[in-house]
């Protein structure tokens, strides 16, 4: 290509002050060739303040509320120019050279519209990192499960996923789309709000014959949890809910009714299991799910498309295979 792909970071920011400046520097650092944004979601703390005063070469959208991730995003991205998005978490740590490989990926190959690089935990930086380890892939029912990460069970990283491969979703946390494939989808689906949001957009690319690309030499460090933790009942109640609208939106016609009824008969067995172990509220956040996702099932449904490939699952039951098979390790499964 005559002239070099043009990468947009844009790391949506809210009431993140601290972790601007703890992990923004980072991405300065390492980032020569692309250009940097914060897209703020209305904080009210002094986060435009300090990218002002502390991060001058950073350039700022301010959203006039809080649209959460998918309508932060979305909001934002319309001021925005480039030939790749690349979103970042806010607790992102970037390594040297981590949008080389990337680039490169993107400029040599057309066919790849959505790029993931390899994700580590920042706490433990051996170990892979719950949101998206190695490149994520869904079963038959709509869980999700990554190279490096079964449900709770996180990998090490020893080098056995140091390849670049084809996978069916990235993760939000540190996710390279091309622009176009990102406005011809609409971008987001603010229905989501938040979580599985990009599952979603990745399903709807794969849809639309799109490739997702995990690539290794690219290396992230994020911190996770730091907007809401693994174990707030929201979050339950997002992911259950968010992961319903995903599989209403997407599913193969013929599978469309069976598989959604098995899944919520295992979303009952999920919220005993809460229950059993005292986790009362995630309990009732299954329950309070469930009625979001019937409230929306309407206007979801509109939303399908006529290209659903019966392709879409690596495992035909996550849940079987690591609770009653007792296979922990992503290789373990095939």
């Amino acid at each position: 290509m005559s002239q070099s792909l043009r990468i947009a970071i844009v790391i949506l920011n809210w009431n993140g002050a601290g972790l601007l400046r703890k992990f923004l520097p980072s991405v300065v650092n390492y980032s020569p060739d692309a250009e940097i944004w914060v897209a703020d979601n209305a904080s009210t703390d002094d986060s435009v303040a300090v990218l002002k005063s502390e991060f001058p070469s950073v350039k700022i959208v301010v959203n006039n509320k809080n649209y959460g991730f998918a309508g932060g995003y979305n909001e934002a991205l319309k001021s925005i120019d480039a030939d790749v998005y690349a979103l970042v978490n806010s607790d992102i740590e970037v390594t040297n050279g981590w949008l080389d490989s990337v680039r490169s990926r993107f400029e040599s190959n057309l066919e790849t519209g959505i790029i993931q690089p390899k994700i580590l935990d920042y706490k433990n930086k051996g170990l892979f990192e719950y949101a998206g380890a190695a490149g994520g892939f869904i079963d038959k029912f709509g869980y999700p499960f990554c190279r490096g990460r079964l449900f709770d069970t996180l990998e090490k990283d020893e080098g056995q996923y140091n390849d670049d491969h084809t996978i069916f979703w990235a993760s939000g946390a540190c996710f390279f789309i091309r622009k176009t494939i990102f406005d011809n989808l609409g971008g987001f689906d603010e229905d989501f709000f938040a979580h599985q949001e990009e599952i979603d957009l990745c399903w709807r690319a794969f849809n639309s014959g799109h490739e997702a690309f995990y690539i290794s030499q690219s290396t992230v460090y994020h911190l996770g949890g730091a907007t809401l933790n693994e174990g707030h009942p929201r979050k339950t109640y997002l992911n259950f809910r968010n992961s319903l609208l995903m599989l209403a939106k997407n599913l193969p016609s013929k599978r469309l009714i069976p598989v959604i009824f098995i899944r919520l008969c295992l979303d009952g067995i999920a919220a005993i299991r809460f229950l059993f172990q005292g986790k009362i509220r995630h309990f009732f956040e299954v329950a309070h799910a469930h009625f979001g996702f019937y409230k929306r099932l309407p206007s979801t449904l509109v939303k399908r498309k006529n290209s659903q490939y019966d392709s879409y699952f690596a495992v035909k039951n996550l849940i079987f295979s690591y609770f009653i098979q007792g296979k922990k390790r992503f290789t373990d499964l095939f």
